[in-house]
């Protein structure tokens, strides 16, 4: 596809001067790219392959934006980040319900390839993005492998629940063929993940201290691993909102709302949910903890995000320091005070 220069009809949104810094949106589909910058209405259009992201990187080296966003497509934007990292060209992927947030926002109602490139270049300038990291292919066939065995869990549940629904003794029949296969194929995934783990010093190592924590099995360590890459380098915080179990504000005035969690990498958050669940049963610390909210009239699921907070903060906290479980202090101390505490 020849690349082609035309004008973005943009809405009114405060000019940005030759001297400000340039920031980039690339607006993807499948088979083409297209590009609009904060300090013109050029849109460029080029294909989404090789040559076409060739064009791109070639511009952007001359312009050297502050940053370039990406909109998650599925996939189709995985091979434009990658030659954008490898140009070290500064490319953050976003989540594309944020960026039609802010283009509500700006009063953008329409719209179109062209809006949305304008858009994630507005997104680019006002959001502040975190940048996305180059990911090793071990990291990415872990990923892949982990996200291929989520979908045939959720279709293994879909089955089910349409097996108890079947009357039909011929129906039934022909559903368990199929659940048996999605079993063997899930199977097969857990012992590929598992190979790919332990063929890998770093996977491995990690790994092995995130399982040295009570109520943390194979599938929580594995998708941290494959998907929470910040682990270990960010602080409790920072690490919460990644996930989406911190609680945000809802006030206004002497309004004082419930706090609440949102946002966030929903399907590490589903996970780590049924894993909290198991370890607050078998992880004294949490169990401890969860009996004190407990006391203090806290409803259950205030409770288990409560818990899910704190695993995620102490698996940051042996994930930084390189500490197995035992060798967390709030473990020593809880083991030293003889157990559960009852203030």
């Amino acid at each position: 596809m020849t690349h082609v220069a035309s004008q973005v009809a943009s809405p009114n949104v405060p000019a940005v001067t030759p001297a400000s810094p340039v920031f980039v949106g690339i607006d993807v589909a499948k088979d083409k790219l297209d590009l609009a910058r904060s300090d013109n209405r050029q849109l460029l259009t080029v294909s989404n392959d090789e040559k076409g992201i060739g064009q791109i990187i070639k511009l952007l080296r001359d312009v050297a934006p502050a940053c370039i966003v990406v909109e998650a497509t599925g996939g189709f934007e995985r091979l434009l980040v990658n030659l954008l990292i490898d140009a070290q060209l500064p490319v953050a992927v976003v989540n594309p319900s944020r960026v039609r947030h802010l283009a509500i926002g700006l009063n953008i109602l329409a719209k179109s390839d062209p809006i949305d490139a304008f858009v994630l270049s507005q997104f680019a300038r006002l959001a502040e993005p975190r940048l996305t990291q180059k990911r090793s292919a071990n990291q990415a066939e872990l990923d892949a492998l982990i996200t291929c065995r989520r979908q045939l869990v959720a279709a293994r549940t879909d089955q089910g629940n349409c097996r108890l629904a079947t009357p039909s003794k011929v129906a039934r029949q022909s559903i368990d063929k199929v659940l048996k296969a999605l079993d063997l194929q899930i199977e097969l995934l857990d012992r590929k993940i598992r190979e790919l783990i332990n063929s890998d010093d770093d996977f491995k190592n990690l790994d092995k201290v995130l399982r040295s924590a009570p109520g943390v099995g194979p599938v929580l360590s594995s998708t941290l691993v494959a998907e929470v890459s910040e682990l270990g380098t960010t602080d409790r915080k920072q690490i919460s909102a990644l996930v989406g179990v911190a609680p945000f504000d809802h006030d206004s005035g002497n309004f004082r709302g419930k706090r609440s969690i949102r946002g966030g990498r929903t399907q590490v958050r589903n996970v780590l949910y049924m894993a909290t669940v198991a370890a607050i049963r078998c992880n004294p610390v949490l169990k401890d903890f969860a009996a004190r909210l407990a006391k203090k009239g806290k409803p259950a699921k205030v409770i288990i995000v409560a818990c899910m907070r704190k695993l995620l903060a102490l698996l940051n906290a042996m994930v930084r320091d390189n500490l197995t479980w035992d060798q967390l202090n709030v473990v020593k101390m809880f083991n030293a005070s003889g157990g559960p505490r009852h203030a």
